[in-house]
């Protein structure tokens, strides 16, 4: 039986998130997963590719003074099937900044526990290709574990997805004339051959029956995500179309 603890107390526990809305989507959310309901899936994708998301929580170590960390992955199927959590404790990171960073052997071991989980839901059949996406950029030795451990892998994309930003954009009309809503989402802004400005969040006219303009929140001006591929080949409007669905 799939267990969850969440914990509650102060006012930045998850429980006490004052949207009271996003509580109970996440909670619900949290349980079809466990329950073993397919939370999205992904339209037009290959489906012998597997998706990795990976994020870092830094600890403090009270018996080492040495940095600490966990390591978060969630493994799925292009058909959002087999949505699995691969937790994996890392002593001795390196930090730089304010965010950790795996070595070559640290994350080799990510990437094989990930792989493995996805070879037992598929029959031990291995995907032609992984996508990595990460909150931080990727340092050397996290490239170099990531080949070792897929290197039986057709392709391999490895994407930084940087959500802060002090990018903005404002939609300008034909005439020169400031539009009086946000830039559509789903606008991309190639910076270079292997990074991207993205905007999920803007003006959208398909979720609207009526084909009017919609934004959700209906105010402000949004700010896009800096999709940053540290490997792999191709368009990077592909790149970027995955985070749209």
């Amino acid at each position: 039986m799939p267990v969850q603890i969440v914990n509650s107390g102060d006012s930045s526990a998850a429980l006490e998130y004052p949207c009271r809305c996003s509580v109970m989507w996440r909670l619900g959310i949290a349980m079809y997963c466990k329950a073993g309901g397919v939370p999205w899936t992904l339209a037009d994708c290959d489906p012998e590719t597997a998706y990795i998301g990976i994020s870092y929580a830094l600890l403090d170590n009270a018996t080492n003074a040495s940095p600490y960390a966990i390591c978060c992955s969630q493994v799925f199927k292009a058909d959002g099937a087999g949505l699995e959590f691969v937790a994996y404790e890392a002593q001795d990171v390196k930090v730089y900044g304010k965010n950790p960073f795996l070595s070559r052997s640290q994350m080799l071991g990510v990437m094989s526990r990930s792989l493995r989980i996805y070879q037992h839901q598929c029959s031990g059949k291995k995907p032609k290709k992984i996508v990595i996406h990460k909150n931080t950029e990727f340092h050397h030795d996290e490239l170099l574990g990531c080949f070792d451990a897929l290197s039986t892998c057709e392709t391999i994309e490895l994407v930084h997805v940087q959500k802060e930003t002090s990018w903005h954009g404002i939609k300008v009309l034909g005439n020169k004339i400031i539009d009086m809503f946000p830039c559509s989402r789903g606008t991309a802004l190639q910076l270079d051959e292997n990074a991207a400005l993205l905007w999920t969040h803007g003006n959208s006219t398909s979720l609207a029956s009526t084909r009017r303009q919609y934004y959700k929140g209906g105010k402000g001006i949004p700010t896009p995500l800096v999709v940053v591929r540290y490997a792999g080949h191709g368009s990077m409007d592909e790149t970027c179309r995955l985070f749209l669905h």
